[in-house]
């Protein structure tokens, strides 16, 4: 017999993969969610190239994890909004429409910061 504890344990392990699972359907089966990532990919890199200050590694990281959480949220309510309908309903374009809206804010404020912390050094090089 397994104790509560161990039975936890792999309870709290198996959550993440679920979640690990999650996002790769998401990579896999998502344009915007590949795109997030190599966008990511090549911030990453610039930051580093820079070397940016641990303040601006913060900024960053926080645009990168928040546009990833809402990406993946935004799918996950396509994909409930898919299952309780097949047909069109305006609530559930509305939906969709808002989630997108979500994405979209966050987006621009991520690119917001972008510019923020990599024009002055962009602006060095020159």
């Amino acid at each position: 017999m397994v104790s509560n504890d161990k039975q936890s344990r792999f309870g709290f392990i198996r959550s993440f993969s679920y979640a690990l699972t999650g996002i790769t359907i998401a990579l896999r089966g998502e344009r915007n969610m590949r795109f997030h990532l190599y966008s990511s990919v090549v911030v990453l890199l610039i930051s580093f190239y820079f070397s940016i200050t641990k303040t601006e590694w913060l900024f960053i990281l926080v645009a990168i994890g928040g546009m990833f959480a809402l990406e993946l949220a935004n799918t996950a309510i396509e994909r409930v909004v898919d299952l309780v309908t097949e047909e069109y309903h305006p609530l559930a374009k509305q939906a969709k429409d808002l989630a997108a809206g979500a994405v979209l804010v966050y987006a621009i404020l991520s690119v917001a910061i972008g510019i923020i912390i990599f024009l002055p050094y962009i602006l060095k090089l020159g």
